[in-house]
Order: C-alpha cells, then sequence, then structure tokens
C-alpha cells in the first residue's frame, strides 16, 4: 500500500487533474457543442494527457532524484520507498500510454502533438529547468501543445486556433519563473514580472470573449481567477521566502482550472467552462493530499 501510494505521490495528481482542464478547454475551443459521437474521441485525449503530465512529472523526480535527497528528502525517491528505477519505468509506462491513447484517435496531428509534448517534457525534466529563461518558456512549451492537443479533437480548429496556445505559454512561464525560488527564496521583482504576465493572459481571454459577445459569463470565471493568483503572488512579493512562493506557485497551478473554464466561457461553451471548474474541487482536494509543487 505505502509502495502504491508513493507511485501516486509521484504523479502529482492534483496537477494531473489541471492537465485535463487543458483538454476540455481546447475541445471547447474546438467547437465541441455536447454531442455525444465525439465523447469516445474526448477521452482518450484525456486519458493521453493523463500519461504525458504523468509521466513527464515522475520523470522530474527521477532526474532530481540527487539533488531531491539534500533538499526534499521526504519525496518518494530519495526517502528510499520508491527506486529510480522503478520511477523510470513508471514514467516511461505512462509517457507510452500517453502516446497510444492520441495515435488512438489519430496518428497526425494528436499522436504527432503527444509525441512532442512527451519529448518537451524530457527535456525540461533533465536539462530545461536548470536555466532562468529557458526553463520557463520550455514549461509553457508543454502546456500551450496540451492545448492544442485538445484542440486537435477538430483538426482544422488547430488551423484557425492555434496560436491561442502561446496563452498558457505566458502562465506557465509565470508560474515557473516564480517556482524558481521556492527553494532559497526568490526575488520581488519576479513576482512582478509573473503579475505583468498573467495580466497578459486575462487580457487576451477577455478580448476573445469580446469578439466572441460571451464577455459577461466569462468575467465571472476571470474574476474567480483573479482572487485565486494575484494575493498569494502579492504575499510573495512582499516577502518572497520559500515558503509564500511555495504558496504563489501553488495558486498558479490550480487556477489552471479556471483560466480554462475562462476559455471555454469566452468561446460560449457555458456548460462545459462549469464542468472545467468543477474540476477545482477535485484537485484542491488532492493537492491537501498530495504534494502540488
Amino acid at each position: 500500500m505505502k509502495k502504491l501510494i508513493g507511485f501516486l505521490r509521484l504523479t502529482r495528481p492534483a496537477n494531473i487533474v489541471t492537465a485535463i482542464s487543458d483538454i476540455l478547454a481546447g475541445v471547447a475551443i474546438a467547437g465541441y457543442t455536447g454531442g455525444t459521437d465525439q465523447l469516445s474521441s474526448i477521452i482518450l485525449l484525456v486519458i493521453s494527457t493523463i500519461g504525458l503530465y504523468g509521466g513527464g512529472v515522475v520523470f522530474n523526480d527521477v532526474f532530481d532524484a540527487d539533488l531531491d535527497r539534500a533538499e526534499r528528502p521526504e519525496r518518494p525517491i530519495p526517502s528510499g520507498l520508491i527506486s529510480e528505477k522503478e520511477g523510470a519505468l513508471l514514467g516511461i509506462f505512462l509517457l507510452i500510454i500517453g502516446v497510444v491513447s492520441a495515435v488512438a484517435l489519430s496518428a497526425y496531428p494528436s499522436g504527432s502533438i503527444a509525441f512532442v509534448i512527451a519529448v518537451a517534457a524530457l527535456v525540461y525534466d533533465k536539462w530545461g529547468k536548470h536555466y532562468r529563461f529557458l526553463g520557463p518558456l520550455n514549461m509553457g512549451l508543454c502546456r500551450g501543445l496540451n492545448l492544442l492537443l485538445g484542440l486537435s479533437l477538430v483538426p482544422e480548429a488547430l488551423i484557425h486556433y492555434g496560436f491561442l496556445a502561446v496563452v498558457p505559454v505566458i502562465y506557465i512561464a509565470a508560474i515557473t519563473m516564480i517556482s524558481q525560488g521556492e527553494v532559497h527564496g526568490g526575488k520581488s521583482n519576479t513576482m512582478l514580472l509573473a503579475a505583468f504576465f498573467y495580466l497578459v493572459v486575462i487580457v487576451s481571454i477577455s478580448y476573445t470573449s469580446f469578439t466572441g459577445g460571451s464577455q459577461l459569463n466569462t468575467f465571472f470565471f476571470l474574476a474567480i481567477l483573479v482572487m485565486l493568483i494575484y494575493p498569494p503572488l502579492l504575499e510573495a512579493y512582499r516577502n518572497p521566502i520559500g515558503k509564500n512562493i511555495g504558496k504563489a506557485v501553488k495558486a498558479g497551478v490550480l487556477a489552471l482550472i479556471v483560466m480554462n473554464a475562462s476559455w471555454a466561457a469566452a468561446f460560449g461553451s457555458l456548460y462545459l467552462a462549469l464542468a472545467i471548474v468543477l474540476l477545482l474541487p477535485v484537485s484542491l482536494l488532492l493537492s491537501k493530499l498530495f504534494a502540488v509543487t
């Protein structure tokens, strides 16, 4: 039982729920209207993102095993609960599940996007996160591609709306910048830059909602987003110690669900937006049981 819990801890279940919301946001942007004919395809995409995100975060801990023995000895691998080999095998299995599930929908574009996500995640885990600029960009790319994976439900939507993937890239880049000071503390200027990036995301979604005439519904979700991300970020700005930065990172990660609900609302899919936001309490509950950052 302890072993199973250790494997679950490696996959960051609360974070995986946020990845599912990426897919559902992409599905909403692609024009899903609630019909049952596409449900099997959506399920395949959800399974794909579970595998890809889970495998990515598992390899993060595998590659960080030596560092975690000094800085986070309570984690499954440095504590000895899970061996590095077992972690690597779990990561490989999950990434394969992620790619195969996407290929089951379509080798191109879904399978191709999933493969690129897997590669981008491994590049981040092994090399990207060690660079102040490349790390946030690399992690953001993974999330942007995840939105495209949802969009691949309707391949034509990638042509019309693929450019929107830059928005989650900016959002995740902000979170990743903040997280670089999580262990040893950070700088207030970093929090200011992250606040600006968050604002760019909010303005982008707001503009989209105005062009589609769904600004009222979108405003509701964006208001929740603001309330979730800015207070802990302000506290981290005032006192950029590791504890406060960790709270700001956790808030930013969990609020991804609300950001994705905002996208769905901006494209007129209110019911899907409500379904996405219902993932938030699930993620919050899991965040109390398993680490997020």
